[in-house]
């Protein structure tokens, strides 16, 4: 009989993570843990950490219906993974996207051995890479020069700066010292609003920063503006890409007439996020069906659910740039075979897991 367990830790940042919705130091994550009882040195982890200030599910009872969904699965004394189907995690995991995703990641590690192996493709069995974004944080206009600085050293070709906490001005300057440096055909630039910005003034925003040659500005205005962010999408001067917009879609009709209404240049699928792996899969059909682009990111995962992603993500063989770098963000993140190099993040076969 299949046994569910989890338990939580507490991730410390190496930094303060500035952020347009405040400045993070500590990051609480739920490992989950499931196994067969007649064999209990197998076993399938995977990852729940709800992400503070915008996941559905960011509560204070969380750790209660993690709990109490552990338990139950218990009670229910399934024989095999098989036995728990998308239908069962829907009815137990319903307004809760990360529990969800750890569930899957738990199940499919199980499945596989216990060995960490979600998706046996070419990036975990034979050390292919994924193509990332270099990631700047928030905070004074120094340090995130600095940070800007070290990603060039550390040989990325794709930047992303999030921006919308400190003064526009600021930050168009930082842009631009990139850009006298280096043209778009050497480094692409990506920004991130995190909904900073009024639809008022959004649109003029966007082509002040379309100036630098910006290949995309993730989610400039908060979500549920459904009808300023059409006419921004339609009327942009750079491709915007949705990101919190997606949070709290659940049903295949609902996430169509959202892309069909908005019709984005981009979409970004963060899997803790909007529901899991299965439903990210739902997200890429669509949006290629629609020539929507997307790519994958993290959602501050330790590297327990980031190589659920990293997996998962591989499957599609991407191209562009993913959001896969925050697994060097905490001081004591799990030790694990992701190794970030030359702008790409790899599965070295050579390291071993330190759980």
């Amino acid at each position: 009989m299949l046994k569910f367990s989890y338990f939580k830790r507490t991730l410390q940042f190496r930094f303060q993570a500035g952020t347009s919705r405040g400045v993070l130091t500590q990051h609480p994550i739920y490992i989950l843990k499931v196994f067969d009882s007649e064999n209990p040195a197998i076993y399938g982890l995977g990852e729940a950490s709800p992400l503070k200030g915008l996941s559905i599910d960011d509560h204070p009872d969380f750790e209660k219906y993690v709990k109490r969904v552990c338990q139950s699965f218990t009670e229910k004394k399934f024989k095999n993974r098989k036995e728990i189907t998308s239908l069962i995690l829907d009815k137990f995991t319903k307004k809760l996207p990360a529990l969800r995703f750890g569930l899957e990641t738990a199940l499919l590690d199980l499945k596989n051995g216990g060995k960490r192996i979600l998706f046996p493709n070419d990036f975990r069995l034979k050390n292919q890479p994924i193509p990332i974004n270099g990631l700047i944080w928030m905070g004074a206009e120094e340090f995130m020069q600095r940070q800007i600085e070290q990603k060039l050293e550390d040989g990325f070709s794709c930047i992303k700066m999030k921006i919308g906490a400190i003064d526009f001005e600021t930050e168009l300057k930082l842009l631009q010292n990139i850009r006298a440096k280096f043209s778009a055909d050497k480094i692409t630039l990506r920004v991130d609003a995190n909904g900073a910005f009024t639809p008022s003034e959004a649109l003029n925003k966007l082509k002040k920063l379309a100036e630098f040659d910006l290949h995309s500005i993730e989610q400039p205005i908060q979500a549920g503006q459904l009808l300023a962010l059409k006419n921004l999408c339609k009327n942009t001067p750079l491709p915007i890409a949705l990101d919190e917009e997606l949070i709290g879609i659940e049903t295949s009709e609902e996430m169509q007439e959202l892309l069909e209404y908005i019709e984005p240049q981009f979409i970004i699928l963060k899997p803790t996020l909007v529901g899991g792996l299965e439903k990210s899969r739902q997200w890429i059909e669509l949006a290629e069906s629609l020539n929507i682009g997307w790519w994958m990111t993290s959602a501050l995962e330790s590297n327990i659910g980031l190589n659920a992603i990293s997996q998962f993500t591989a499957e599609f063989s991407p191209t562009l740039p993913q959001g896969l770098g925050t697994g060097q963000l905490y001081e004591n993140n799990y030790e694990s075979p992701l190794m970030v190099k030359n702008g790409q993040i790899w599965y070295d076969l050579m390291k071993k897991w330190k759980l």
